[in-house]
């Protein structure tokens, strides 16, 4: 089985740098997950050693599978500056079996593009270096910022895909989510 595990892929943009986490990325993402206005469209808020075991996991599955969700470090800085990347969900959707495209960043970074610029690299190693069809990504309804770069993207709102996220509780505001996918673009 060790025979499978691939070399971790990174790569930069002209601003940034994703590439497997780093024993210092930790207290950088745990005071990201613990700022309020960066996970409010997301449960729960973590405590430090539910911050720590989600970025051992997502380091194991890029040991594992050579992606996931990069950490993604500001080039000129060295700083962490949040995550972006590719996953299959744990959970099961409505649309599953699926890639998701995913980010999340400090707030020192919001509002310069960043999250942008490296997902759309994340979309081309998607598409091109690990050959996916379809990409998606979801979010709150209410998370505007996140569907405001999921349309830069190109990506397109799926309306006849929303769903109640499955780990999110009944009742709860967050629960309904909105649905957004983009297909491998046709060469030629």
């Amino acid at each position: 089985m060790a025979d499978n595990i691939q070399p971790p892929i990174e790569f930069e943009t002209p601003r940034l740098r994703l590439r497997q986490w780093q024993g210092s990325d930790l207290a950088p993402f745990a005071a990201l997950a613990a700022d309020p206005q960066v996970m409010e469209f997301l449960l729960p808020v973590p405590t430090r050693a539910d911050s720590d075991a989600l970025a051992a996991r997502i380091r194991a599955r890029i040991a594992g599978q050579g992606w996931g969700f990069w950490a993604v470090e500001h080039r000129e800085s060295g700083e962490f500056a949040g995550f972006t990347g590719l996953n299959v969900p744990l959970a099961a959707l409505p649309f599953s079996p699926c890639v998701e495209i995913g980010w999340r960043f400090a707030r020192k970074w919001w509002g310069q593009g960043l999250a942008t610029e490296a997902a759309r690299a994340a979309l081309q190693v998607g598409f091109e270096r690990l050959g996916f069809d379809e990409i998606v990504a979801f979010t709150a309804l209410g998370n505007l910022r996140s569907a405001a770069v999921m349309e830069r993207l190109g990506m397109r709102e799926d309306l006849d895909g929303a769903f109640d996220h499955p780990a999110v509780p009944e009742g709860h505001a967050l629960r309904r989510h909105r649905l957004y996918r983009i297909a491998r673009p046709k060469l030629g």
